[in-house]
């Protein structure tokens, strides 16, 4: 399997990370098993959670997916070492302040999520969320202390914008504390703002990694939801429902086109086009399925054509207002 840097981490992987959002959620304990066996078995290795997943389902407090990852791991003691294991902290988990990267709460989460990941250390530790009411100085120099007890090997920042990593880039150079390494955005072929521009072109200046979430913004770019009438007892139609319009058909549209001339599916076409994209490390994808997981595969090894590239970054295009 190729590998690529992780940013600074020292951690080089697959162009592909599972997300597993889905444990406790979409996907029950065995299935999540299984399907953490067929990825292992397939030569990847980093697995993205986070510890708020699944709060938002009823009856959960948040860990479940981190439980589920954590007793698959304490199954399969021999293959710690095959992950790179990421998790993050700073939404809200229910606790007074709500979201918070406040020193006190980053040193307590980290000891609750690697009880329920059922490990000794956290390859990959994310900030969840900005927090402007704690400075840059107090989360990296918690994170600090987390480094060098051998609790984390390396931290991240997601849903930062170019000028929040470059406001906690600086607090890094200013009081020698340690540095965010890779950065979490949205990013997908309907969404393209919130990472190309300046926060691209500055993880690109620094050197820092970049694994994308939302791959298949929320299932629209799989082509399963094309009208109103697709979206009926959909688990996500709240979040599907803003891409039916024209922007999002002509995207489908490209997709279609490329699909069919690689024999794919139009969900692998819309992952290859990310992993293609300079300064992208690795997209976020979820499966619920072993086909939904062998389809992911072939995204990963799927190769498109200069020209296959040009046609869905014109159909992506912004909008003009």
């Amino acid at each position: 399997m190729q590998t690529r840097p992780l940013g600074t981490t020292g951690f080089s992987i697959a162009p592909l990370v599972f997300g597993g959002n889905v444990f406790g959620w979409t996907v029950d304990e065995p299935a999540g098993h299984a399907l953490l066996d067929r990825f292992v078995d397939r030569g990847f290795s980093a697995v993205d959670t986070a510890d708020v997943y699944s709060r938002w389902v009823p009856g959960h407090t948040g860990g479940e997916s981190e439980t589920i990852i954590g007793n698959w791991l304490a199954a399969n003691r021999g293959k710690r070492d095959d992950l790179v294991l990421i998790t993050k902290v700073g939404s809200d988990m229910g606790q007074p302040g709500g979201k918070t990267l406040k020193a006190g709460w980053i040193e307590e989460a980290v000891e609750a999520s690697l009880r329920r990941l059922r490990t000794d250390h956290i390859d990959l530790y994310f900030s969840h969320w900005p927090d402007p009411d704690t400075p840059h100085e107090e989360t990296l120099a918690a994170y600090g202390r987390l480094l060098e007890a051998g609790k984390i090997r390396a931290i991240g920042a997601s849903n930062f914008d170019a000028d929040q990593l470059g406001a906690a880039l600086k607090a890094s150079l200013d009081g020698g504390l340690p540095r965010y390494q890779v950065i979490q955005p949205e990013y997908n072929l309907y969404a393209r703002a919130s990472l190309e521009g300046p926060l691209l072109d500055l993880a690109r200046q620094e050197g820092i990694g970049v694994i994308s979430y939302f791959a298949l913004a929320a299932g629209f770019l799989t082509g399963k939801y094309r009208s109103e009438a697709d979206l009926e007892g959909a688990s996500r139609r709240d979040m599907v429902r803003k891409y039916l319009d024209d922007r999002g058909r002509r995207i489908l549209a490209a997709l279609d086109q490329v699909a069919e001339a690689h024999g794919a599916r139009p969900a692998e076409v819309a992952i290859a086009w990310i992993i293609a994209r300079d300064g992208v490390t690795a997209p976020i994808a979820s499966a619920t399925s072993t086909p939904q997981l062998e389809s992911l595969f072939r995204a990963a090894e799927l190769r498109l054509e200069d020209d296959e590239i040009a046609a869905l970054d014109k159909a992506s295009l912004q909008d003009r207002v």
